[in-house]
């Protein structure tokens, strides 16, 4: 099996068939590595820069379903472009990184990568993209629609910092516990609210694939 093949064969698990191919070639034409991680409650995907002569690395985690995996992806991929141009002289979540996210993002824009109303909330989205797109309620809703399980939990089993539904459309943040509840804050409105540890809670996974390969 060639480097290609085995690529290919890994990115079907992750991200819609008709998007490999394009991002097969981009491993190969931006020369990084692609490293699925384990679930982080801290961030979706990072990207480092290359030293030392190493190559870029993008890590993505494992736990997305296919379509959040591949927005979470571009984003990444968006950084290194960005880099490639600017390196370090702009600002991570700038102008000139939403410009590179839009551009790479665009040819994506399709029925047969990702249902409509996917792409119908997703162009909202690119209208100004944020540092998350985890951060726009509105996508974050329509993506956890193909979540591959859904598992109601208790809260105080929720990692700090992870994001999780409430009341089937309400989305909070995990803070600090405060005497006997944990200090929440709601995507939406940006207010805390105070949870007791016992409350039941909707925690979005789909641990299918633990193995943890890299993609060069």
């Amino acid at each position: 099996m060639t480097q290609l093949e085995r690529n290919q064969s890994i990115l079907h698990k992750y991200i819609p068939e008709k998007a490999v191919p394009v991002i097969s070639e981009w491993i190969y034409k931006f020369d990084f590595k692609l490293k699925i991680k384990k679930s982080r409650s801290s961030k979706y995907g990072d990207y480092r820069p290359p030293v030392k002569g190493e190559n870029h690395l993008i890590t993505i985690n494992y736990d997305m379903n296919k379509y959040a995996f591949l927005i979470t992806l571009v984003h990444e991929i968006a950084h290194l472009t960005n880099w490639n141009k600017n390196q370090d002289r702009v600002k991570p979540h700038g102008d000139e990184w939403k410009l590179h996210y839009k551009m790479l993002m665009h040819q994506f824009l399709d029925p047969e990568i990702f249902p409509v109303d996917v792409i119908t909330a997703l162009r909202k989205y690119m209208n100004n993209p944020a540092a998350s797109s985890c951060s726009d309620i509105n996508l974050l809703r329509v993506l956890k629609r193909y979540d591959v399980r859904q598992t109601t939990v208790l809260l105080e089993d929720v990692k700090h910092g992870s994001t999780f539904s409430y009341n089937e459309n309400r989305y909070f943040i995990k803070g600090e516990q405060v005497r006997k509840r944990f200090k929440c804050k709601e995507l939406k409105t940006n207010r805390m609210y105070l949870f007791n540890p016992l409350t039941e809670v909707l925690v979005v996974s789909s641990p299918l694939f633990a193995e943890n390969p890299l993609i060069s």
